[in-house]
């Protein structure tokens, strides 16, 4: 008796032992994703790939070189970075191609690994995509709707599959950018066919949802500040069925006007929240890197209103290519970096 006991002791043992070892296994193969900050605090550093290329560095308050992400993470609080991704941009001009799905990918995983969260946009075109040109990239531009639909499926599948195989699962990913009139002219030029605009909004938002579903989608309009531009574009989507997330915006003002924009970016962002239902999230700003204090000031105004819009429904505040410095790309200056290589005070508007 005693000799079957124990054996049967055993048998429980090895029994447990084989569940212990069969979860461990089992967890092994599954990472976990991590959650999207409550709060955003991020910046666009599409121009970095570019930079670096070119043997860009970038120096701390302090004059030391480092990594620029260690610099916005543990600097600035920088906890979220955005990226954009072209159809096929030109891959020998630094500043206004180079960021394929393959290029995005590897800043993107860049980025995770410092700890950040990310958000990609999808411009699909070759190049800008912006209020002033939504321009089909070059190998669509004899599609009828129906084939731009199935591009803008396989080209969004091919972007999220390649951040997949790169370890990264994006927190938030536009449909477009700065979708003003539309995105894909003139087929999706909403002025002329909202429904149009809306099922290619639909196409993209599906598929970023059939690689990852818990990703977010949003859709980006600049002029944060006008309240009739937002009601028309995003109550349009809304009227013919469009499916997406959050509404993203930009806000661009000047050293002068900035406080007045930011009330009425505030206002319009309740006033969308209250109608749709969605929450908000500022997806580009930018000041001049001359003038550093104002750009602290405006950074942390629209920083504090925009996380204190009731019900969380403010989701975060992006600075736009804080790391480019003066001038670049033919006269690019609402960075945040100074002549000197190291970064002016408008980054302090996102600590705490």
């Amino acid at each position: 008796m005693i000799k079957t006991a124990s054996r049967k002791g055993a048998v429980w043992l090895a029994l447990l032992a084989l569940v212990l070892v069969l979860s461990t296994l089992s967890g092994a193969g599954t990472k976990r994703a991590e959650a999207a900050p409550a709060f955003a605090k991020g910046a666009d550093i599409s121009w970095v790939a570019g930079l670096e290329a070119q043997g860009y560095t970038w120096k701390d308050k302090n004059g030391k070189v480092r990594d620029i992400f260690d610099i916005l993470k543990n600097d600035y609080q920088i906890n979220s970075a955005r990226i954009r991704v072209w159809v096929n941009p030109n891959m020998s001009d630094y500043a206004n191609g180079y960021m394929n799905a393959d290029k995005a990918a590897a800043l993107a995983k860049r980025a995770k690994a410092a700890g950040m969260s990310i958000m990609l946009t999808l411009h699909y075109s070759d190049s800008w995509a912006d209020p002033g040109q939504q321009t089909k990239p070059y190998a669509w531009q004899s599609f009828n709707f129906t084939q731009l639909m199935d591009a803008v499926w396989s080209h969004t599948v091919y972007v999220m599959n390649t951040m997949k195989s790169a370890g990264v699962t994006p927190d938030w990913v536009q449909i477009g950018n700065e979708t003003n009139n539309g995105m894909l002219w003139e087929d999706g030029k909403a002025s002329v066919n909202m429904k149009n605009y809306a099922w290619l909004i639909n196409t993209g938002n599906n598929a970023v949802k059939s690689v990852f579903s818990s990703t977010k989608t949003i859709v980006h309009i600049a002029g944060g500040n006008d309240n009739a531009l937002f009601v028309w574009n995003i109550g349009g989507l809304i009227a013919n069925g469009a499916t997406f997330d959050y509404i993203g915006m930009s806000l661009y003002p000047s050293t002068s006007d900035w406080s007045t924009k930011v009330d009425q970016t505030i206002s319009n962002a309740n006033d969308l929240i209250s109608r749709y239902g969605k929450s908000v999230m500022i997806c580009e700003i930018g000041l001049d890197y001359s003038q550093p204090a104002v750009a602290k000031n405006f950074v942390s105004t629209i920083k504090t209103k925009v996380r204190n819009i009731s019900g969380g429904k403010g989701l975060g505040v992006f600075y736009w290519e804080p790391e480019s410095p003066p001038g670049y790309n033919g006269g690019y200056n609402l960075g945040a970096w100074g002549s000197d290589g190291k970064p002016t005070a408008a980054l302090e508007g996102f600590l705490n």
